[in-house]
């Protein structure tokens, strides 16, 4: 069996800036499993613009964005495997894949980051009535389509869900020449980026209906028509609300999900908010030397702090390997545990050690529904420490705080952080 320092489970840009930043911290045994066809995940289908503003400093496409981190894995050597689908992950490190060339194979891994990205939420998951037609799609499968391959899906249009991939598919769609009657949102905000709201539906007059629901498919060899109706706030819809809508088109864009079925069955511990692992300050899990970064630890909206997260998740991964990073102590003293309440859903990290921490650690989570000048606050044990006044506070944007290692160190009893929302 080959034995390497750093395995990366995922070459998207998640997998591509652990590797860049394992490399440069000293790491010379790295191999990168990719299960497509080429470097850069999803990136690849993403022509738009917007990414690569606080990385790079410049507007860049998905592609662009992606080569960029391409071009320095090359100059770095590291190595990859394209067209390998990885199988198993032991709690021992020891990585089971397989592809076309090397047939089933093993490598006892030193450390893994996990770097498997998101999927998208499919159709069996959003219990709507009606027959199985052609002409369903996920956001992102109409995505790569048009992008990618080259295929229209159809001509009219009608869009579930408001995510990002969603949101921008409607600008796409439109560009092509279709026809995008109508986004229905189940939820009373969208779960996108405010600035894809204005350049992808207001900027093309393509309406937004919160609140609304698809309640049937028409249509059996393939669709015809769609009713939406208005839900209220049990999510029901509302009798004499239906509005029908001829397309031959459905688009699904109704949230991500994590790939982290790998990670269950190596015995990461799970968070049921994020769907995603739960890490410590240095992103590793509860199997000591296995790291998560980038979307399957929690769906981020910009690729630049993904890329950020997985700089620290390959850093530490090298000084896990080489012995510097510190044990995780089986006790909690001196483990500060962080609490995610009063709006705010979740928090990445979950827990922080401080003498393992660098001097300034991000802690990045969302909250779960609209606040308008409200304030984030940070409570160290009972004191408040941070009181942040925002004019509007949505779920579909991450929000992050920054905590300083040295105003840990100076209270060593205190075992919690709070994070909440508070209106004064």
């Amino acid at each position: 069996m080959k034995s390497i320092d750093i395995v990366i489970v995922g070459g998207g840009p998640a997998g591509l800036a652990a590797a860049v930043a394992a490399r440069k911290a000293g790491c010379d045994s790295i191999l990168i499993l990719e299960r497509d066809g080429e470097l850069g995940g999803i990136l690849n289908q993403c022509i738009h613009n917007g990414f690569g503003l606080h990385t790079f400093k410049e507007e860049l496409t998905g592609p662009e964005y992606a080569g960029r981190f391409i071009d320095q894995a090359m100059e770095l050597n590291i190595d990859y495997k394209l067209n390998t689908m990885v199988m198993d992950i032991s709690r021992d490190k020891v990585v089971t894949a397989m592809n076309r060339t090397d047939g089933m194979f093993q490598i006892q891994a030193k450390a893994v980051i996990l770097a498997m990205g998101c999927r998208e939420r499919p159709r069996g998951a959003l219990n709507i009535p009606g027959y199985r037609p052609a002409g369903i799609f996920s956001a992102g499968t109409a995505q790569r389509l048009v992008n990618i391959e080259g295929y229209m899906p159809g001509r009219e249009v009608v869009i579930l869900g408001s995510g990002d991939i969603g949101l921008i598919m409607a600008r796409r769609m439109t560009l092509e020449g279709a026809k995008v009657k109508v986004v229905a949102e189940l939820m009373p905000y969208s779960g996108g980026l405010k600035r894809n709201i204005v350049q992808c539906l207001d900027d093309y007059g393509i309406p937004l209906k919160l609140s609304h629901t698809v309640v049937d498919i028409e249509g059996k060899e393939h669709i015809t028509a769609v009713t939406i109706a208005e839900v209220g706030p049990d999510r029901k819809p509302i009798p004499g609300t239906e509005e029908r809508y001829t397309c031959d088109t459905l688009l699904l864009s109704c949230g991500l999900i994590p790939e982290n079925e790998l990670s269950q069955s190596a015995g990461v511990e799970m968070s049921r908010i994020t769907s995603g692992p739960v890490v410590n300050e240095s992103l590793e899990t509860n199997i000591p030397g296995v790291f998560a970064c980038g979307n399957v630890l929690h769906v981020h909206d910009l690729v630049d702090y993904v890329s950020e997260e997985a700089a620290r998740a390959g850093q530490n991964a090298v000084k896990y390997v080489k012995g510097e990073l510190g044990t995780v102590s089986d006790s909690t003293k001196g483990r500060i545990n962080l609490v995610a309440t009063d709006g705010v859903r979740y928090t990445v990290p979950s827990t922080i050690d401080p003498d393992r921490m660098e001097e300034n650690l991000t802690v990045r989570f969302r909250v779960g529904d609209v606040y308008k000048d409200s304030y984030v606050s940070v409570y160290f044990g009972d004191e408040r420490v941070q009181h942040r006044k925002r004019q509007i506070l949505a779920p579909g944007e991450m929000e992050q705080i920054i905590v300083k290692k040295q105003d840990l160190l100076a209270r060593p009893d205190m075992d919690t952080i709070t994070i909440k929302i508070e209106k004064d």
